[in-house]
């Protein structure tokens, strides 16, 4: 069962469970179950006593008694389930099942080794099972699963389960990540293939997300100006970058498209004023005299800081990778369209406008460093 955040698959498979131990017939009821999750802490807060685990959907009249010491829980009739961690998958050596529930495996630590563990000791009854609930990632096992004619494979997003989240959360969270690659896998249980060539993932940047700092000591805005104009031109790269004591804040992505140059430069020089930026940062391989003309003509007191492509774009990103790997690139807010396209560009297909600007940015204010611009520190 591939589910979004929130979708209910834990209640699935706590349902599921009490299903297989409250039944009569022969062929339906099961005694013996595995319950494996990521750790054992986990599998007990979330599986066992969590708000929609095994003892909250008991019914008051068989409920199981959980004796955590021993991973264990007992019904009334004599069911039994004990809880493994896939931190240690030999202890799934020895006992044997007529079923089992497994969570989360797309976080499992060793994932193969405790799976194949567990294959081993579903052995009881005339037809072990198992069900399976995650968040899906695109592991070798989670792949291999889902190809499996065995496998029942299915999946439910984050929004069939409104009645039961938070407004806040649907209002906020899903808004926020809708139609994203981080969005697709996350609350809509997609299984999605990320592009192992791409230099950032979503992970990174969530770390590196924090709110924007109350003073900064230079502010620049960087632009990759398009190449040509009309409706399929590519897009002016307009991304606001500031420094803070070493530290870059990406501030505000405030790329257009479709935009005349004169249209376009209107746009940099009325975000530049905005953010009273220090210095407009622009890439000028392509009519670089032009780019500053346009821009002056718009607004004279830009201070215009021309830069030239001597790198392939990947090549160019390799070292802001590494600022942002080493904790100095922070994120002040969600900027969806380009972390997709952060996440997503390996070399090929549409120029990535938005991430050329914030390549140049970052660059500029950490990697390329001159003399401050503005040496005190500002109030944001």
């Amino acid at each position: 069962m591939l589910g979004g955040r929130g979708a209910g698959k834990t209640r699935a498979g706590a349902e599921w469970v009490r299903s297989l131990v409250e039944a009569t017939a022969p062929h339906a009821a099961r005694r013996h179950i595995a319950l494996v999750g990521e750790t054992y802490g986990a599998a007990r807060a979330v599986m066992v006593e969590g708000p929609s685990g095994l003892l909250a959907v008991a019914p008051p009249g068989f409920r199981p008694r959980f004796y955590p010491s021993r991973h264990l829980l007992v019904w009334p009739n004599g069911a039994r389930a004990q809880i493994f961690s896939s931190e240690r998958p030999e202890t799934l050596r020895g006992p044997q099942f007529d079923a089992a529930w497994c969570d989360e495996l797309a976080k499992w630590h060793y994932d193969r080794e405790t799976f194949d563990m567990l294959q081993f000791g579903l052995r009881l009854g005339p037809l072990p099972q198992q069900m399976i609930t995650t968040t899906p990632r695109a592991t070798r096992l989670i792949k291999k699963l889902m190809a499996d004619p065995q496998v029942v494979v299915t999946n439910a997003k984050t929004t069939a389960n409104a009645e039961n989240l938070a407004p806040a959360f649907l209002n906020e969270i899903v808004a926020r990540y809708r139609n994203t690659q981080l969005g697709r896998q996350e609350l809509d249980g997609e299984l999605v293939e990320r592009t192992e060539t791409a230099l950032w993932t979503h992970e990174l940047l969530e770390r590196q997300r924090v709110p924007a700092p109350s003073s900064v000591d230079e502010v620049v805005l960087a632009l990759d100006p398009p190449a040509s104009i009309g409706p399929k031109a590519d897009a002016c790269g307009v991304v606001i970058v500031a420094r803070r004591a070493g530290v870059a804040y990406v501030l505000a992505d405030e790329t257009v498209r479709g935009l005349g140059p004169a249209a376009w430069a209107s746009h940099v020089v009325e975000t530049y004023d905005r953010y009273q930026a220090d210095e407009l940062i622009a890439e000028v391989n392509q009519g670089g005299e032009m780019v500053r003309e346009i821009v002056l003509r718009q607004g004279p007191h830009v201070q215009f800081r021309p830069v030239r492509a001597q790198l392939g774009k990947l090549l160019r990103a390799e070292p802001v990778v590494a600022l942002y790997e080493r904790g100095l690139v922070f994120h002040s807010g969600s900027f969806t369209e380009l972390e997709e396209e952060m996440c997503a560009y390996n070399g090929h297909g549409a120029s990535p406008d938005r991430l050329d600007a914030l390549v140049w940015g970052v660059s500029a204010l950490l990697l390329n460093r001159t003399a401050p611009t503005v040496p005190s520190v500002r109030q944001l």
